[in-house]
């Protein structure tokens, strides 16, 4: 088992840096095919931080573990709201002024909200994956338009100063984009293998791994740009980071890995991890209208979010050795 510990530490430590390098230069090639900034920011970028989720369930689909599968996915979207945001809040409070944003998040609560419809029947197979994947192309083809008509949002001023800092040539962004992508394959393959192993050898389900250590572990991507946007007091983007990333995940990731493999699901996750990923959201959007149109993530908040998070992670350990 020593050597499942080291692969499970040295894939998500390669995951983490080979999806960094993918998403500079899927950024950087984007810019230079002229694709608007706010654009980048939600498809490319958001795309970018979301393929650890993506390649690491479509793995564990593939080969037969589709609770590491879903839980990889919805316990992403848990971390993304309760630990990052949590995190990032305590550090710096959110401020919440872009449109965009604030349109995401009724969007992703009506996501959430299909996402559970289909979870009900315990099984997720062809024509689940289909609903998933055409809601996405409709969200993608209504933000590829929002983004090319959108004018003057704080958000595409946020992202067209972090794109323009990075100085990265066109050649040196197609090498970035092929490596990070080869690297994220192969770290993913690694983590896969560590994760279910460990499983099995502790008696722990592959449900609970995928939630817990792979969740967190696939989602480091995006606390690190969000601490890096917070730092440059980029509030939007930090928040947009997570939003895009849980809409990838609740529609791409979850329907990548059904159409690869029928998933059935277990009971546990409608009504234990579905429910508090749609009590996290709900409650998220109450933050963010705030007063006056004024929305705001105060420490307070950030300490609450926090909090859930270490009570829902130890209560899922917990449930596994008592």
């Amino acid at each position: 088992m020593t050597l499942a510990f080291v692969a499970l530490i040295a894939g998500l430590a390669l995951l983490v840096w080979s999806a960094d390098k993918f998403v500079d230069g899927a950024a950087a090639t984007a810019r230079y095919a002229g694709m608007p900034p706010l654009l980048i920011g939600m498809v490319i970028i958001g795309f970018g931080t979301s393929a650890p989720e993506m390649v690491v369930s479509a793995l564990a689909a593939a080969q037969g573990n589709p609770g590491l599968a879903l839980g990889n996915a919805y316990g992403s979207n848990i971390t993304n709201i309760a630990l990052i945001l949590g995190l990032t809040a305590l550090i710096s409070p959110i401020a919440v002024s872009s449109q965009v944003v604030r349109k995401e998040i009724p969007i992703l609560l009506g996501i959430t909200l299909l996402s559970g419809a289909l979870l009900i029947d315990g099984h997720l197979g062809g024509t689940d994956a289909l609903i998933l994947g055409a809601v996405f192309l409709v969200l993608m083809g209504w933000s590829i338009w929002a983004g090319m008509t959108g004018k003057g949002d704080a958000l595409d001023a946020d992202i067209a100063d972090d794109i323009s800092s990075e100085g990265m040539s066109l050649k040196r962004a197609i090498v970035w984009l092929l490596v990070g992508l080869v690297l994220l394959i192969a770290a993913s393959r690694l983590l896969v293998w560590g994760a279910v192993t460990i499983a099995q050898a502790l008696g722990i389900s592959d449900l609970v791994i995928g939630l817990t250590i792979v969740a967190v572990g696939t989602s480091l991507p995006e606390l690190a740009s969000s601490l890096i946007a917070i730092r440059k007091k980029e509030h939007d983007l930090a928040l947009g980071n997570v939003l895009g990333s849980n809409l990838f995940n609740t529609l791409a990731v979850v329907g990548i890995a059904a159409g690869i493999a029928p998933l059935d699901v277990d009971p546990a996750v409608l009504s234990r991890d579905w429910s508090l990923m749609m009590g996290l959201t709900l409650l998220l959007l109450i933050m963010c209208l705030g007063r006056k149109g004024q929305g705001r993530i105060n420490r307070w908040e950030g300490g609450l979010l926090l909090a859930i998070f270490v009570a829902y992670t130890s209560w899922l350990l917990g449930s596994q050795f008592l």
